[in-house]
């Protein structure tokens, strides 16, 4: 074991999982990560949830919070404002293999998510009563919670990461990547190498109310939602060509890797701010 000391690069919350995220300056630690990250998630008429993988153009689907509304904006549609304590009906909604109680936000958000898609849709958010357990096969004896993410409360990358990556598009003659296209939690500096948050054991990241310590536990699996492109929702292949050169896992069968996830130890009602510092523990 070997520690690193390492500083809170930037902070990014997605409230509707699978459209665009936010870069926040600090948020609240709860059970499920970050307050509000893929709090919310679009689903079709069966309460299916949709994603970029299908339908590249929630990428678009821009956020702003407010202090009691979250408003959406979209290409050639109208803002739409949701308040941040309102729901409608309860309701199931399925995101991977879980079924999960949610809330159904309504028939105006419904009909604004079905005319933006081209398809039926309606917008969910989860029940913060429901507890949507990670996978035991990566957390062991931790009851660790998420909320609509895809499997785990927090994914972790770092500068030095994307750093290599953008050296292996530049050298193959590909534009630069943004961090968003990976969409992660928190994004360190200070590891040094390129992809060194793949042996961190536990993080630990100061806070205003004492020590935060997340526990790394599956590297993160790559779909082709990275080569979305943030600005325009264009798909392309650059990034997951350059992956597939040097980011095969062995740990999940040979599949393109890039982030670990995390689950909370300890620190829930804490505040992570940009900046904070922090010791990674590296296990060899």
């Amino acid at each position: 074991m070997s520690d690193y000391s390492v500083s809170l690069h930037s902070l990014h919350i997605h409230p509707i999982k699978s459209c665009a995220g936010l870069s926040v300056q600090e948020g609240l630690l709860i059970e499920t990560g970050l307050q509000l990250d893929r709090a919310w998630m679009v689903v079709d008429e069966h309460g299916e949830f949709l994603t970029q993988r299908e339908l590249p153009r929630m990428q678009l689907v821009r956020p702003t919070l407010r202090t009691d509304d979250m408003v959406l904006r979209a290409p050639g549609m109208l803002a739409l404002h949701l308040s941040l304590d309102g729901v409608e009906a309860p309701c199931r909604a399925r995101v991977w293999g879980d079924e999960v109680r949610a809330y159904d936000m309504g028939a105006v958000a419904a009909q604004w998510f079905s005319d933006y898609l081209g398809r039926p849709a309606r917008l969910v958010r989860f029940d913060p009563d429901e507890r949507r357990l990670c996978d035991t096969r990566w957390t062991g004896d931790m009851q660790a919670q998420t909320a609509f993410a895809d499997g785990f409360p927090l994914l972790v990358a770092s500068t030095a990461s994307l750093a290599e990556l953008n050296r292996r598009l530049a050298a193959a003659g590909a534009p630069a990547a943004t961090m968003e296209r990976f969409r992660p939690n928190l994004v360190l500096d200070g590891l040094g190498e390129p992809h060194g948050e793949d042996f961190i054991d536990e993080l630990v990241l100061e806070s205003p109310q004492g020590p935060v310590t997340l526990k790394m536990v599956k590297p993160c699996s790559r779909c082709s939602i990275p080569d979305v492109d943030p600005a325009t929702a264009q798909t392309g292949h650059a990034i997951g060509d350059t992956l597939a050169g040097y980011r095969a896992d062995p740990r999940l069968g040979g599949a393109l890797t890039f982030g670990m996830n995390a689950v909370i130890v300890s620190g829930i009602d804490h505040v992570l701010r940009v900046g904070a510092r922090g010791e990674a523990t590296i296990a060899f």
